[in-house]
């Protein structure tokens, strides 16, 4: 049997599947088994997914199901020790599975490791680092409040882990791993790895460019979480509710950035701010606020390049950070 269990979902991931195999492929451990689940792909990704030669893959087709659906088939395919999920679109720097296994092997009471995350745009290119994030033993709370994991392409978990939780929440697929790693941080610890190792890649045609429905998941899973969360964590449902809003505003003015999707950011703002003020307090919060403001009030052609240059700003300061803390 393998230790680690890759598992991959594909959808018309005829653009990136391969370059995404490639990661896995370069890992520095190599004593796992990688299961490709195509989900009903239109395009070339099962064709390309035939043409790859490597012992340790196996390829399931199955009729679209969606994400949360397609992480669960895999599960049913998988019989490593420990299990890593990774979108087909994301990568992983070459030695994520090694430091991960490390850090759960050193750690054998917690459940699930994780690790930092670049984000990168469609093409792979733009890419800047996420502010670091320590938490580490029990994370049920910072969970609670905001999915500090970032990307489903992020965990490995421990099989005892996953058998305990079961399966992902199809009623909330696109929101799912956010989910699963509430459900999972319930009974088990978290153990941190503090290098950048999954690229996320943010598409035009990814679920989180659908805000509206991102959102509406999100709202879900924060009901969910907080019906099953003890009652001196109910304090913190607002805090959750007001980063969801803010993490709209977000995508509204970056996956959007029409004059209408401003209007949109700004509701979702001011929504954020009424549920938690001390959101405001945050950095983030208040560069959303100025990108908001400057859409409704400077032209388009000016506000956009305003808003480039404060993403490029924060993406240097995150840089250092991350530098500093490591």
């Amino acid at each position: 049997m393998p230790t680690i269990s890759v598992i991959i979902p594909a959808y018309n991931a005829e653009k990136t599947i391969l370059e995404t195999i490639s990661s896995v492929q370069q890992q520095t451990f190599s004593d796992f088994e990688l299961i490709v689940i195509n989900d009903g792909s239109t395009d070339r990704t099962l064709e390309l997914l035939n043409t790859v030669k490597d012992a340790r893959l196996q390829i399931f087709d199955y009729p679209n199901g969606g994400l949360a659906v397609v992480r669960n088939r895999g599960l049913t395919h998988a019989t490593g020790d420990f299990i890593a999920f990774l979108d087909a679109d994301d990568l992983w720097t070459p030695d994520k599975l090694e430091l991960q296994l490390a850090a759960l092997q050193q750690n054998p009471e917690a459940g699930v490791s994780y690790s930092w995350a670049y984000y990168m745009d469609e093409k792979g290119e733009s890419i800047h680092a996420d502010a670091p994030i320590f938490f580490a033993g029990n994370v049920y709370a910072q969970l609670l409040v905001r999915d500090f994991i970032v990307s489903g392409s992020n965990c490995l978990i421990r099989r005892q882990a996953v058998e305990s939780v079961g399966e992902f929440d199809t009623e909330v697929s696109g929101s799912d791993d956010w989910d699963y790693w509430i459900r999972l941080a319930q009974n088990w610890p978290f153990a941190v790895v503090p290098e950048l190792q999954i690229f996320y890649r943010q598409t035009s045609g990814s679920i989180s460019s659908k805000v509206e429905v991102m959102e509406k998941n999100n709202l879900r899973v924060i009901e969910k979480g907080f019906q099953a969360a003890p009652p001196e964590m109910q304090s913190l449902k607002k805090q959750s509710l007001a980063n969801t809003y803010r993490f709209s505003t977000h995508l509204y003015l970056t996956r959007i950035a029409t004059a209408d999707a401003a209007k949109q950011a700004a509701q979702k703002l001011w929504t954020a701010i009424r549920l938690y003020p001390p959101i405001l307090r945050d950095s983030w919060t208040r560069n959303l606020l100025i990108k908001v403001l400057l859409l409704r009030l400077v032209p388009q052609k000016i506000s956009s390049s305003l808003i480039e240059l404060f993403s490029k700003l924060r993406t240097t300061r995150n840089t250092k950070l991350q530098q500093s803390q490591i």
